[in-house]
């Protein structure tokens, strides 16, 4: 059968992934810094951004048919 990535999933996808990542972020801002409040800023920006572009990639790359059977 033809195998698609629905919506969901790549939401799925992308908000469990920034959970961990961000979560890394946080940590590495707040031994760089310092500063809990300005790990918080750094990781929030980080947040939105990279959740938007991460689904945008993802959608992206089910348009593209290389690599799939």
């Amino acid at each position: 059968g033809k195998m698609t990535a629905f919506r969901k999933r790549s939401f799925a996808k992308a908000f469990s992934w920034r959970v961990l990542a961000s979560t890394d972020t946080f940590i590495i801002s707040w031994l760089i810094t310092g500063k809990i409040t300005w790990a918080g800023t750094i990781t929030l920006l980080e947040i939105i951004t990279k959740t938007l572009l991460y689904y945008l990639h993802e959608r992206g790359w089910n348009k593209i048919k290389w690599g799939r059977t």
